[in-house]
């Protein structure tokens, strides 16, 4: 990755030309060994992280003008803190391959041409620019230089995506992402819901995820499913569509043509949390016996529509049933676990943007599970009111209360 990073940029070749310590972690590029000196006139060595937006797969192109710094504020000669430095303090999670590069702030500033403010044309502008006020004092002062033409080609390999998650580095949630590194994941049932979660699951960094339906791909499901449509996926089983839909996005993801019941002990063996996304209750009550026993967490998600004055009504639930309280919540019935009486006549209403909203509701919680998201009140049960866009939800406090 780095020669082909370093072969198709102009800039970050120019970089590495002239001496620079160049290296990169995931989506982030460092420049190490650049001299400063500290509030004492002490010579130190820092480094720069400057953020990588991916193009395509080997060009690259800058976030904005800023960048990190691993050190303390750069001082001048007489001990004064460098001006024109704005930011402050930051921090910043990379990857154990970058683990000599503490981030401890953000420092902003502009180039200038003819006396102008202009954002830099690339790179190597960047970083010459940066590197010309963080180190001058430290060259004057030490002879100190940050042209070591040291190879640093050591980086952290994104091993699930086969693109380069730029998103997370972005964002600057690193370390959040990493919460789902061990995760695997199991969607089980890929009907619209399913299919949403599926959708959201892929681009979530787990480990591995493992999706199950033996069902075709039918006319109806096309309008409840997310991204293109393409006539050769009609009646091929939606493990098989889903599979072909997103091989190219990441790796780990395995899904089959099969039915889940509580015999599927094999099929389960290692998933650290499922999604359960059926609509018969007979089905779901096999799936509920299987995760019950193996004693895994598990979101079971359920939608209620029906027309009785005209417009549609109804409610969206996400159900979570963690290991220790299942028994407790699967006594609550909030999932149907048998048929209805007279379950020839139901229509079973489903719309596509309602199962991507019942899918938001589930992969947000399992998101709150893991401490991407901030949960001040833990619940087990959250529910959508389609008629006034109102969400409840019923507490795990609650539940051991009643």
């Amino acid at each position: 990755m780095f020669q082909k990073l370093v072969s198709h940029n102009e800039d970050i070749q120019r970089l590495v030309e002239q001496g620079y310590a160049v290296g990169f972690d995931s989506n982030f590029m460092i420049v190490r060994d650049i001299p400063y000196l500290d509030d004492k006139g002490a010579l130190k060595i820092g480094a720069i992280v400057t953020t990588l937006v991916f193009t395509d797969q080997e060009h690259v192109t800058q976030h904005d003008h800023q960048i990190f710094f691993a050190g303390s504020h750069p001082h001048n000669l007489d001990g004064s803190p460098i001006a024109n430095l704005g930011g402050g303090g930051a921090a910043l999670t990379l990857s154990d391959a970058a683990a000599d590069v503490k981030v401890e702030r953000q420092f902003s500033n502009k180039g200038r041409v003819d006396g102008q403010l202009v954002a830099f044309a690339n790179f190597f502008d960047k970083i010459e620019s940066y590197v010309g006020i963080i180190s001058s004092p430290a060259k004057a002062k030490y002879g100190a230089n940050p042209l070591t033409f040291r190879s640093v080609e050591k980086m952290a390999e994104n091993s699930v995506f086969k693109i380069h998650d730029t998103l997370t580095s972005r964002a600057e949630i690193t370390d959040l992402s990493a919460l789902f590194k061990d995760e695997i994941v199991a969607v089980i049932g890929l009907g619209g819901t399913g299919a949403y979660l599926l959708d959201f699951l892929v681009k979530t960094p787990v480990k591995e995820i493992r999706g199950f339906d033996r069902d075709p791909f039918h006319v109806h499901n096309v309008f409840r499913a997310p991204g293109k449509f393409d006539p050769t996926e009609l009646c091929r089983a939606k493990s098989d569509v889903y599979q072909a839909r997103y091989e190219n996005f990441r790796h780990g993801l395995s899904l089959t043509a099969k039915f889940i019941d509580a015999s599927c002990d094999d099929d389960v063996q290692g998933v650290t949390f499922a999604f359960v996304c059926v609509d018969k209750g007979p089905s779901r009550a096999g799936i509920f016996e299987l995760l019950m026993r193996k004693r895994i967490p598990f979101i079971d998600v359920g939608m209620g529509l029906n027309r009785k004055r005209g417009p549609l009504a109804g409610m969206m639930r996400a159900t979570y049933y963690s290991p220790e309280d299942a028994q407790k919540v699967k006594d609550k019935c909030v999932s149907e676990l048998s048929e209805r009486p007279a379950d020839e006549y139901r229509k079973n209403i489903q719309i596509g943007e309602l199962n991507a909203l019942n899918a938001v509701l589930a992969i947000h919680k399992y998101k709150q599970l893991k401490g991407f998201y901030v949960e001040e009140t833990p619940n087990y049960h959250v529910i959508f009111d389609v008629s006034d866009g109102k969400t409840a939800a019923r507490s795990i406090q609650s539940l051991h209360e009643d």
